[in-house]
């Protein structure tokens, strides 16, 4: 068996090392970027897009049933095991809240899909949710949309909007009839360009493949993806504040946390919006601690 290689969540398909064996097999492509690690593992270099975007394809083969993934050039390519984490403690939550997490009455809305497409893939092929998956990027939008019809057990489960106003979050995308059991979001955490492009630059360093890699983007992301003006402490302000108003249509809202210090900002503005209930949900991945807060209206 594969050895464990972080502290995920007990439902996570990715807590063991990757067996690159079974990935090549499930999308061949990926082996021309494998080889053996300083370690004398397989591995690949995580510095590289294109090879990130190939193993997350493969994984999303290999685990979720994915038979085309592609996103443009460019646009974020999200490490698939957080992002899996994520959905699993949400499927905790509603069990725990609502005695369900299984199958097509869970409706959840996925504020910034982003072209990936990854939390309603994930989503709904672990739990069977049906999703809607908002974006104000059109290229983005269109992106996902070809993810969703190029796989038909997705086709029918995930509705992509484009969200025409930049300034709104739920208002021009919840639809009047719109049902859901929880809204999830991971906002752009970064408050600006300079501070995402510093952010990449310590991964790279992290990684040992800084030099000559100043611009690069291992996973990529666009603007929206990345930084929003007043980082995601803003972000999420606004979306507390405007989830008010679409209260009577979502049982719960979420959102990312990345900052720790942002939170006694963020249970002040929970406050003010005078929801029913809030709390901090922590996610261990290896020696980060993620986390992410939920509130409800009712």
């Amino acid at each position: 068996m594969a050895e464990e290689k972080t502290i995920l969540h007990p439902r996570n398909k990715h807590r063991f090392s990757y067996d690159f064996v079974a990935l090549i097999k499930s999308l061949p492509a990926l082996k021309q970027y494998v080889a053996v690690n300083k370690y004398g593992n397989d591995s690949i270099d995580f510095s590289d897009p294109a090879a990130v975007k190939t193993l997350n394809s493969a994984l999303l083969a290999n685990f979720y049933n994915v038979r085309y993934w592609d996103i443009p050039e460019g646009y974020l390519c999200p490490p698939i095991p957080g992002r899996a984490d994520y959905i699993h403690y949400l499927a905790d939550l509603l069990e725990e809240e609502e005695n369900v997490s299984k199958g097509k009455i869970v409706k959840v809305l996925d504020i910034g899909t982003g072209a990936n497409c990854v939390y309603p893939i994930i989503g709904h092929q672990e739990y069977g949710w049906t999703f809607v998956g908002t974006d104000i990027d059109p290229i983005a939008v269109k992106a996902a949309k070809g993810i969703v019809a190029a796989n038909a057990d997705l086709g029918p489960y995930v509705d992509i909007r484009l969200q025409p106003n930049k300034n709104h979050i739920f208002q021009g995308v919840v639809k009047p009839g719109d049902s859901f059991s929880i809204a999830m979001c991971n906002p752009p955490f970064h408050a600006s360009a300079e501070e995402a492009n510093a952010g990449t630059k310590r991964k790279l360093h992290n990684l040992g493949k800084h030099k000559g890699k100043e611009n690069t983007l291992n996973f990529g992301g666009q603007a929206a993806e990345l930084w929003t003006e007043g980082g995601e402490l803003t972000f999420i302000r606004k979306m507390i504040e405007e989830s008010k108003a679409v209260a009577s249509q979502c049982k719960w809202f979420s959102s990312l946390v990345s900052k720790s210090a942002n939170l006694p900002f963020i249970y002040a503005a929970l406050n003010r919006a005078q929801v029913t209930c809030f709390k901090t949900i922590d996610m261990a991945q290896g020696q980060k601690i993620s986390r992410f807060v939920v509130w409800t209206f009712s």
